[in-house]
């Protein structure tokens, strides 16, 4: 854990962001942790971009279950197959293998991609005389554990949470292919809870058991995953691609425009590449830096069995240095024929034009909820010495947990100073009403949990209705009139 980690987790805490391991009243557990205040603003600023962009690609949001029966699974192939390599150290603890080996190859910058199999895993662990994080010997072998948290559903049936939101979401389909007219393509999105039995949880919010996922799929017919309405929008845009290629040559990713990609065959279809392109626009929309995303290709190895395309967005993060953070693949036909099989119904829908049956392909971006909000507090906090001053959270000003602060220059004009906080919450901003200390004091607080704009309400307001509206990052002091503030945060915050 290096220092800059420490101080974060430090003002997660104290700051209201991210409470735990949870419970902490009876020692907490790992991978389980709990949102205070300005973590869960900042969590639901990062889903309501996310409904928004979705939304405005034309994917319609569902809401599924998340406990399922056992036949469920099966057919997805979750309950063979849904594993990560353990490996137990001479003391008994156990360790996630693949996660131990990519730690150790970050912290040498070793950029040898991590083996995929057990076996090959095992030899570069042995290769590079690696000890579990507690010091400790690691033993010999590396066996498969499920990742799958069993439930039971009445009295006696066999029932698992949902370790992914993607299965849940398919299982609807004939209800879709009425829904919407029996016409492809069409595109559903959801954002809900997921579980997974993780071994060793020890990256905060970026490795959780229970975690909030967010995924979108777009059903298409195989045969127009060429002509994709949206390619020629998005064909000049650049983006910064880590290609299996340049992986075995230890290179760095190269700006290069989808158009070019698509020469070069890195993307199998534009429909992809229009994934691809999706992705990536809303990981920027997030706020984070350009210079912290790129989009690196699995290898032959790495790449899931059903999908014909996979790439992931990764963020560079202080903490960790480059995490995946989203998956984007190509599924093909295989989710759909899977349910089809076990629950021994026609998954298909018929071309008109074409007069046939054509089981849908499907396009998915999924990735974790938790992982972007972390990114965004691990990328722009910002400790300061004492000698510069308070530490401050120079998160975008449209993601900010809370959009405004009031602050009455002092107690006695708090009634004013009341009225306009109230004034401001009827008008939907988030806003906090702080009148204690001084008021350089109370624009710490606000900075430091990265609150765009405080609002003064000092003797003059009360004279002529002006109000001194002070910005975070700028520190400049504008006095506009109290009928004007909602235009003003409007204009910030575009709601």
């Amino acid at each position: 854990m290096n220092e800059h980690h420490e101080t974060l987790l430090a003002f997660m805490q104290t700051q209201g962001f991210v409470w735990g391991p949870a419970p902490e009243l009876y020692g907490g557990a790992a991978g389980f942790y709990t949102y205070g205040p300005n973590g869960t603003l900042l969590k639901r600023r990062v889903e309501e971009k996310i409904r928004t962009l979705f939304s405005t690609h034309e994917f319609f949001e569902v809401e599924t279950p998340t406990i399922l029966p056992a036949i469920v699974w099966e057919a997805s192939g979750h309950l063979g197959g849904f594993t990560d390599p353990l490996v137990r150290d001479a003391d008994g603890g156990v360790w996630r293998a693949d996660k131990l080996l990519e730690e150790h190859y970050a912290k040498h910058d070793i950029k040898t991609p991590v083996p995929v199999h057990n076996d090959e895993l095992l030899k570069a662990i042995k290769a590079t005389n690696m000890q579990a994080p507690n010091g400790k010997k690691l033993l010999d072998e590396i066996t498969n554990h499920s990742l799958m948290m069993r439930t039971t559903i009445g009295t006696e049936i066999e029932g698992y949470n949902r370790p992914e939101t993607a299965t849940a979401t398919y299982l609807p389909f004939l209800r879709y292919r009425e829904h919407f007219r029996k016409k492809l393509p069409f595109g559903v999105f959801q954002i809900g809870k997921a579980y997974r039995n993780e071994i060793s949880p020890r990256q905060h919010l970026v490795r959780m058991r229970e975690f909030t996922q967010a995924e979108a799929q777009l059903f298409l017919d195989p045969q127009e995953k060429e002509m994709h309405e949206q390619y020629a929008r998005i064909k000049d845009t650049v983006l910064p691609l880590l290609s299996w290629e340049q992986q075995v040559r230890e290179g760095e990713p190269e700006n290069m425009s989808i158009q070019e990609a698509m020469h070069k065959k890195l993307f199998g279809s534009n429909a992809y590449a229009y994934g691809i392109h999706l992705a990536y626009t809303l990981f920027t929309s997030f706020g984070i830096p350009e210079k912290n995303i790129r989009l690196r290709q699995h290898g032959p190895e790495e790449k899931a069995f059903y999908a014909s395309d996979a790439w992931d967005v990764e963020l560079y993060l202080p903490s960790f240095g480059w995490t995946e953070a989203c998956g984007i693949h190509d599924r093909t036909d295989y989710d759909l024929r899977q349910h089809a099989k076990h629950s021994k119904q026609e998954l298909d829908i018929f071309i008109e034009e074409r007069r046939e049956k054509v089981i849908p392909h499907i396009l998915e971006i999924a990735f974790g909820v938790d992982r972007p909000v972390f990114a965004l507090m691990d990328i722009f906090y910002e400790q300061k010495s004492e000698q510069e001053g308070m530490s401050t959270f120079n998160i975008p000003y449209e993601l900010a947990p809370v959009h405004v602060a009031v602050l009455p220059l002092q107690k006695k004009l708090s009634t004013t100073a009341r009225n306009v906080y109230a004034m401001i919450q009827q008008q939907g901003f988030v806003a906090i009403y702080d009148e204690t200390a001084s008021i350089g004091k109370r624009y710490l607080r606000q900075a430091l949990i990265g609150t765009p704009y405080c609002v003064t309400i000092d003797f003059e307001t009360e004279e002529n209705n002006t109000v001194t509206v002070r910005d975070r990052d700028s520190q400049a002091q504008e006095r506009i009139p109290i009928a004007e503030l909602e235009t003003f945060l409007r204009s910030t915050y575009k709601r």
